[in-house]
């Protein structure tokens, strides 16, 4: 079924479809969290997504590594066997649970309801978003977390190349944006903090992108070991080398060059950007870094939940 929707020339059906089809959405709140008016207007859908017994759920915040984590869960999954990655794209191997999309292009749920399996299921959603039935189907988890200064510039990048979300305006008004949780999928202070505090009640395994950046095997084992696999040094490396930035960003299956530039404009910025841990020290200023801080004190005032800027 994951072939089918491959050989399908979505990239076709998209060019031909109505100018204005994709737009800049705006955004609505679905229980205090503003989203995409798309995944807003079919919410109902949302919520009632059957989960089954093996499915993995992939989240995180937007920008924090969630195509890294997809394809690391995909290669673990399949014994180390990275060959086998290349299958599909990304979208079509790990559906994007919230994600709607104009007839007659598949939505995440219509790409969640072909897939077999055990199913690998990306959402951005907050955990109190997230549909019940993942609960009680007592779903494996993976969240990835980044810290909040490198996720907001990859965000403001990503939101400028990415013709279906809101006008990012300019770095500076994105920043007091991005801080006070108006923009898609809502505060990265909301998201980081509420998967933490559920992460020890339910089968959920909480990995920090720096972690990985620093130390990949270290990483690997972790979800190896979550995920109920036990891969070989061999494959383990093949791997390793697999998940690295600069194979990524030139993997056709990884990179999101199969997405029309009339929804991604990757002539502006390009999907896989950088990568980095430390990112953010080339664009906030002085002024922006301190309003950051003095945030981020109050945010995380009282929690055991620790980020690196740096490594």
């Amino acid at each position: 079924m994951e072939q089918q929707l491959a050989n399908k020339d979505f990239a076709a059906v998209i060019n031909e479809l109505p100018e204005g089809t994709f737009q800049r959405f705006p955004l609505c709140s679905v229980h205090g969290v503003p989203l995409m008016k798309p995944i807003a207007d079919r919410w109902e859908d949302v919520e009632n997504v059957q989960a089954r017994p093996d499915d993995i759920l992939i989240v995180s915040y937007p920008k924090a590594g969630t195509t890294w984590m997809q394809e690391i869960v995909d290669a673990i999954m399949n014994d180390g066997e990275v060959e086998k990655t290349k299958r599909a794209p990304t979208h079509i191997r790990s559906p994007f649970l919230e994600m709607f999309a104009p007839p007659p292009l598949p939505s995440g749920i219509d790409v969640l309801n072909m897939t077999p399996s055990p199913r690998q299921i990306k959402t951005h959603l907050q955990f109190k978003l997230v549909p019940k039935s993942f609960r009680e189907q007592k779903c494996k988890t993976v969240y990835i977390a980044r810290n909040a200064k490198d996720t907001a510039v990859s965000y403001y990048f990503f939101d400028q190349m990415n013709k279906t979300q809101p006008d990012p305006g300019t770095w500076d008004q994105y920043v007091e944006k991005f801080i006070k949780g108006e923009v898609a999928w809502g505060s990265w202070f909301d998201h980081v903090i509420g998967w933490w505090n559920v992460k020890d009640k339910h089968d959920i395994l909480y990995v920090f992108y720096e972690d990985i950046k620093e130390d990949p095997k270290r990483e690997l084992r972790k979800l190896m070991e979550f995920l109920g696999k036990n891969l070989s040094e061999e494959a383990l490396d093949k791997v390793c080398h697999h998940i690295a930035f600069k194979a990524m960003k030139e993997n056709p299956m990884a990179n999101y060059s199969t997405i029309p530039d009339v929804i991604l404009d990757q002539s502006h910025s390009p999907f896989m950007r950088k990568g980095e841990v430390g990112d953010w020290k080339n664009h906030f200023t002085v002024l922006q870094n301190e309003m950051f801080d003095k945030e981020y004190e109050e945010r995380m005032k009282g929690m055991d939940l620790r980020f690196r800027t740096d490594i």
